[in-house]
C-alpha cells in the first residue's frame, strides 16, 4: 500500500484565515482562473440554478462578485437572497463550500471595480441584456460596436443595473482530497456572536 499524500490537517481555526491560505496557494498553482466559483441560487419555489462567476473581493465582511441585476441570477437573487458558493481547485485537490446571504455592494465599490475592467469588457457588459433572448450574435456585436464609437476611449459609464453582491457566510466547509477516497472535511458554522463552531464530517 502506498503512503497517503501528505497534507496539513484542516484545523479548528478562523475559517476566513484558512480560506485566505488556500486561496493564495490556488493563485500560485491553479493554471486558469483560481478565483472561479460556482454560484448556486434558487427561485422562491425552490428551483435551483448554478453557474460559474469570478470572486472579485473577499475579507472579513464576505465574498464579492459582480453581475447584471437584470440577468436570470439577478432576478433569482432579488427574490431569494440566500446562495451557495463552491471553489474547486483541481491542482490542489481541494474544494471550499460557502453558504450565506447577499447584500448589494455600494455604488462607489461598483464604480471602482467597473472602472478597473478592460475597456472591451466594460463595453460588452454595457451592451448586454444578459440572459434575455438574442436573435443573432451579430446584434450583440453591433451594439458593442455602437458603444465603442460613442465611447472611443472605452470609458463607458457603469450601467445602473450592473453592480455587485457581497456574500456574508453563515457556513464554510473545507474539503481535502486524500488517497483512496479517505477524504477530510471540516464544516464551520457562524455562532451569531462573531465566532465559529466547527466539526469534522465523514467524507
Amino acid at each position: 500500500m502506498q503512503p497517503e499524500q501528505t497534507f496539513d490537517a484542516i484545523p479548528h481555526a478562523d475559517p476566513l484565515a484558512i480560506f485566505e491560505s488556500w486561496y493564495a496557494q490556488a493563485q500560485a498553482s491553479e493554471p486558469n482562473d483560481p478565483n472561479a466559483m460556482a454560484l448556486a441560487t434558487s427561485t422562491p419555489d425552490g428551483h435551483p440554478s448554478v453557474r460559474m462567476v469570478l470572486l472579485k473581493g473577499h475579507g472579513p465582511d464576505g465574498f464579492v462578485f459582480y453581475t447584471n441585476f437584470h440577468s436570470r441570477k439577478g432576478g433569482e437573487l432579488a427574490a431569494n437572497p440566500y446562495v451557495a458558493l463552491l471553489f474547486h481547485w483541481k491542482s490542489l485537490r481541494r474544494q471550499i463550500r460557502i453558504e450565506g446571504s447577499i447584500a448589494e455592494v455600494t455604488a462607489a465599490e461598483a464604480d471602482a471595480y467597473f472602472a478597473s475592467r478592460h475597456p472591451e469588457s466594460r463595453l460588452g457588459s454595457a451592451a448586454s441584456d444578459q440572459s434575455r433572448p438574442l436573435p443573432d450574435r451579430q446584434v450583440y456585436l453591433d451594439r458593442v460596436d455602437a458603444l465603442r464609437q460613442r465611447y472611443p476611449d472605452g470609458n463607458v459609464p457603469r450601467p445602473a443595473h450592473w453592480s455587485g453582491y457581497r456574500v456574508t457566510p453563515v457556513a464554510i466547509e473545507f474539503w481535502q482530497d486524500r488517497d483512496y477516497r479517505l477524504h477530510e472535511r471540516r464544516r464551520f458554522v457562524a455562532d451569531g456572536a462573531g465566532g465559529w463552531t466547527s466539526t469534522l464530517l465523514y467524507p
